[in-house]
């Protein structure tokens, strides 16, 4: 398996099979893609191996040993899948999305595996053999990311078709992260969910004759899109704050907040018995009254005492209670 050190570069080629053409500033357009991607997909719990964006045409990440397959998720049959399959309509939906792996084998046109061709090609990557469990990650996570890019995108009136995406192991550690790099070429985008209005490869993988104006259209689209993500990582609108019945709870009610701030999402520790000083905890929870708020109460005795109070229930949009967590 190949490796992914500290430095990776953005691709700056147009590339298709036997065609391949400079598309000049492309590095740095597909290099603010990859870094607004993995920011975001960092601040949402995946395990990626970015780092922090190091200049217009690079980025730090964690080096890793690279798992030579590519992981396919598709909401949208479109493309090499109708090939593949056919008699299958293009345009019907995969409910769930539909799951594909490809070995990357460049001389036999990276073949298509099954799960269990997977799991029984026993693929060294650094120190781990990828097994049943591993590719129980892979697919799991597979499944997750194109899920927040969809709802992502989505929000900005843009459908996500299809996307495909890498794994590494990390050589110091040994964990399986989300690796490579994911931009225009990783993806079909169609605007309004509208396939002419594409805004990714396809574009250039479907031109006649390549001119300098239609490889103009191409990266111009490709800046759109960087553009574009800068908006799907909106400040969170929400925040948490965690009631608990004495300061002794503290230990455990950190671990909240620090999983909370992981997610960018602004956490409050108070100290509050609505068992013994009900009024208090009362006030205090009036104190966030109109906020978009989530409670997270720390004894049972306290859900209780604040269930039978339901008038203040306006103040806050969901409460959850907590008991003896570890």
């Amino acid at each position: 398996a190949g490796q992914r050190g500290p430095g990776v570069q953005g691709p700056h080629h147009g590339r298709d099979g036997a065609r391949a053409h400079d598309l000049q500033g492309k590095a740095a357009i597909s290099n603010a893609t990859a870094a607004s991607i993995f920011t975001l997909l960092n601040n949402a719990g995946i395990k990626t191996h970015f780092i922090r964006k190091q200049d217009d045409k690079s980025f730090v990440a964690r080096n890793c040993a690279m798992v030579p397959i590519e992981w396919v998720t598709r909401r949208i049959a479109t493309g090499s899948f109708l090939k593949r399959n056919p008699g299958v309509n293009e345009g019907y939906r995969f409910s769930p999305p539909k799951l594909e792996t490809f070995y990357k084998d460049d001389a036999n046109h990276d073949p298509q595996w099954s799960t269990e061709q997977l799991i029984e090609a026993k693929l060294k990557c650094g120190s781990v053999t990828i097994g049943a469990e591993e590719v129980q990650i892979m697919l799991r996570t597979t499944r997750t990311v194109f899920e927040i890019l969809e709802k992502a995108w989505a929000s900005l009136n843009c459908s996500l078709i299809d996307m495909k995406v890498e794994y590494g192991v990390d050589l110091q550690t040994g964990e399986l992260l989300l690796a490579d790099i994911i931009d225009s070429d990783s993806w079909r985008l169609w605007p309004s969910g509208d396939k002419r209005l594409m805004v990714d490869k396809q574009v250039y993988r479907n031109l006649k004759e390549v001119t300098a104006e239609a490889l103009e259209t191409v990266k111009s689209n490709f800046a759109w899109v960087a553009e574009q993500i800068k908006k799907l990582s909106p400040k969170p609108k929400s925040q948490v704050a965690v009631v608990m019945g004495s300061p002794s709870d503290k230990e455990h009610c950190e671990k909240i907040k620090k999983a909370c701030e992981k997610l960018g999402v602004p956490c409050e520790l108070r100290v509050a018995s609505a068992h013994k000083n009900t009024d208090q905890a009362l006030d205090m929870i009036a104190e966030y009254e109109g906020m978009s708020l989530i409670f997270f109460l720390y004894t049972v005795e306290s859900l209780i005492t604040i269930l039978e109070c339901q008038e203040h229930f306006y103040c806050y949009k969901q409460l959850f209670a907590i008991n003896g967590l570890n």
